[in-house]
């Protein structure tokens, strides 16, 4: 038998989604470098998804494409391309197009209009202690973690996060980019929280929510805190 040279796997990578809301090249390339200088360390040489959702012509997707590869970041998907005819453009241009699992549904629904298909939602919920080192992600759906967070441990959902015990480690909700999701902690004590790739680490959050009932979520694009009532 023939010993095979390369083979190909799936696998789930973290990976943070900036999304563009001006296309002034200047402007995004000072908020970049902004975000860059908060979080060296995280962000430096770090891959992204690019979400153009908010551009509407390709040139200007193509300048954000040269300013944000320029900063270092490295871009290994567009998303958030809603239009039929910019895809085609992206995808000519031989930039690297991702679509989302609703668009690719509906691609597959538009082609197979006769197909029933019927859409499943859950909640991944987690009991035992989520030791440093150990990564939870919760793909399509909402996260809750009836115990305790240790420090270097990622919790990681397409949706809602709830944590109900004492979070030490790094959470991240809206993962593939929905800023609808939300953060709920009784025992904040996070490295890292992020929103649909909007992230303060420790330094960040304010203090006095360090040990309490926290929910955060996006105000305006930009990470909010509140005690939970």
């Amino acid at each position: 038998m023939t010993e095979s040279l390369i083979e190909l796997k799936g696998s789930n990578f973290t990976l943070t989604v900036l999304h563009i809301y001006n296309e002034d090249p200047e402007v995004i390339k000072k908020a970049i470098q902004e975000k860059i200088d908060q979080a060296p360390t995280f962000l430096k040489n770090a891959p992204i998804i690019l979400n153009v959702n908010g551009i509407l012509n390709v040139n200007s997707i193509l300048s954000c494409y040269r300013i944000i590869t320029n900063t270092g970041l490295k871009i290994v998907g567009i998303s958030g391309c809603t239009n039929t005819k910019l895809r085609q453009l992206i995808t000519d241009i031989g930039l690297p197009l991702l679509l989302s699992e609703d668009q690719n549904r509906k691609l597959y629904n538009k082609k197979n209009s006769n197909t029933n298909t019927t859409e499943y939602s859950k909640t991944n919920i987690i009991t035992a202690h989520v030791r440093s080192g150990q990564r939870v992600y919760a793909a399509n759906c909402d996260l809750i973690v009836n115990a305790n967070v240790s420090a270097g441990a990622e919790l990681i959902a397409d949706g809602n996060i709830h944590i109900y015990g004492m979070m030490r480690g790094k959470v991240l909700a809206g993962a593939s980019g929905d800023n609808n999701c939300e953060i709920y902690c009784i025992n904040l004590q996070a490295e890292l929280v992020s929103i649909a790739g909007q992230f303060w680490l420790s330094e960040q959050i304010p203090t006095y929510f360090t040990g309490k009932a926290a929910r955060l979520r996006l105000t305006n694009n930009k990470l909010t805190i509140s005690n939970i009532i």
